[in-house]
């Protein structure tokens, strides 16, 4: 599990103007986040777009991905849902069980389960999963916060959940988790402009959107972190302090699309309905903050 305690990239899924996968971007992406020094690779998370893939176009981005990176990082692949049943069937008939390192799930979503509710999820997501779990609470979008008692019970309970994206941004609830979670259990941050705040009261990573276009720069600043060289990790921390900001004005992914085509990466900034590609206004600001980083 050391892997966790770096930096994983979640992945975007660039689409050409008509709407289609764009390989020839996917892989530019996937090359230059591994040069640029992340730990790991999150393959179809929230970034991704994964909500408006079919489940063959789901496919072929794992598939582009996992070539592409030719074993060099290991990758973590989002499954989840809001049905426990259909979430379970989709990791038991997953194809790529060796290729890939633990399944990342998101709380489910829309139907508010109750705590005890997303216990029994998880717990029976653990017990029948090819893949170590990886829990991740991000209360902003699902609607129901996964407390820090139903973490650490799971934590406690099941030896196959291995670890939690906590992107509540509630140091107190980040705190509860750390404090009582066994000792093997990985918890890493789910908010860019927090990792430094996190890892400073023991969290050990980040699953990162802004890392797809400053991989080397996150990168540094988790390991740092890790060191515990607070002090240049804090420089850093300031510096991205902006563009994480500006990232998520117009919403996730569209940020980080338009940013990525801003710096050359991808092709086209292009979503899929209902999200909307960054307004003019957005790309010239992200322009300007890319410009100054690489200039300092």
């Amino acid at each position: 599990m050391n892997f966790y305690r770096g930096t994983g990239v979640a992945l975007v899924t660039p689409f050409n103007e008509k709407g289609e996968i764009d390989e020839i971007s996917l892989r530019q992406l996937v090359r230059e986040v591994i040069q640029g020094g992340v730990d790991y690779l999150v393959a179809l998370g929230t970034t991704s777009e994964a909500a408006t893939l079919t489940e063959a176009e789901r496919l072929q981005v794992l598939t582009i991905i996992l070539e592409e990176n030719q074993g060099r990082l290991p990758v973590m692949v989002g499954i989840g849902g809001n049905n426990t049943a259909e979430v379970l069937k989709n990791i038991r008939n997953f194809p790529f069980v060796k290729e890939c390192c633990a399944v990342l799930s998101v709380t489910p979503y829309y139907n508010k389960p109750s705590q005890e509710g997303l216990y029994r999820h998880f717990k029976t997501l653990s017990e029948s999963s090819p893949l170590p779990v990886f829990l991740y609470n991000v209360p902003g979008r699902t609607g129901v916060n996964m407390s820090a008692q139903t973490v650490v019970r799971l934590a406690q309970d099941c030896p196959g959940i291995v670890g939690v994206k906590e992107a509540s941004g509630n140091f107190e609830q980040a705190t509860e988790i750390l404090k009582y979670k066994r000792k093997d259990f990985a918890v890493v941050s789910g908010d860019d402009g927090l990792i430094l705040p996190l890892m400073s009261i023991g969290m050990s990573g980040v699953i990162s959107v802004a890392a797809n276009v400053c991989p080397a720069e996150f990168s540094t600043l988790v390991r740092l972190a890790n060191e515990g060289n607070f002090g240049a990790a804090v420089e850093i921390h300031l510096r991205l302090s902006d563009l994480c900001k500006a990232l998520f004005i117009e919403g996730n992914p569209t940020g980080i699309k338009a940013a990525l085509q801003v710096k050359g990466t991808i092709r086209s900034n292009c979503l899929r309905l209902p999200l909307v590609e960054a307004s003019e206004g957005l790309c010239r600001h992200l322009k300007a903050l890319l410009q100054e980083l690489k200039s300092v």
